[in-house]
C-alpha cells in the first residue's frame, strides 16, 4: 500500500496540472493531507462514493498520462544515473568510459 500511495504522489506531482481544480483537491486531501473519503466528503457536500469514484478515476488518469509520457519513469532512471555517478565519485572511481556512458544515458533521456 505504501509504494502505490508513493507512487500516486509522484504521479500527481508531474500530472497535476492536466487534472481539474477538484481532481486537485480531492487527491490533495486524500493522498498529501491523509483526509479519509468520509472527511473529504463533508467538506464537498457529496457522498464518499462520489470521493471514491472521483479518486479512483484520477489514479486512472495519471497512469495513463504516465503510460503515454513517461516522466516518472524518466525521473527514476535519472535518478539511478545519478546516483551510480555519485558512486563512481565517492568511491573515486572515475573511469572516464563509464561516466561517458552515464552522461550519454542521462542525455538520451531528455
Amino acid at each position: 500500500m505504501l509504494e502505490k500511495t508513493t507512487r500516486v504522489n509522484y504521479l500527481f506531482d508531474f500530472y497535476q496540472s492536466l487534472l481539474t481544480k477538484k481532481q486537485r483537491n480531492y487527491m490533495s486531501l486524500y493522498y498529501l493531507d491523509d483526509f479519509s473519503l468520509g472527511e473529504i466528503a463533508e467538506e464537498y457536500d457529496v457522498s464518499r462514493q462520489a470521493v471514491y469514484d472521483n479518486i479512483k478515476r484520477t489514479e486512472t488518469m495519471l497512469e495513463d498520462y504516465e503510460s503515454k509520457l513517461h516522466l516518472f519513469e524518466k525521473f527514476q532512471e535519472r535518478q539511478e544515473i545519478i546516483q551510480k555517478l555519485k558512486l563512481c565519485y565517492n568511491d573515486q572511481q572515475l573511469d572516464r568510459e563509464a561516466i561517458n556512458e552515464l552522461m550519454d544515458a542521462l542525455e538520451k533521456l531528455d
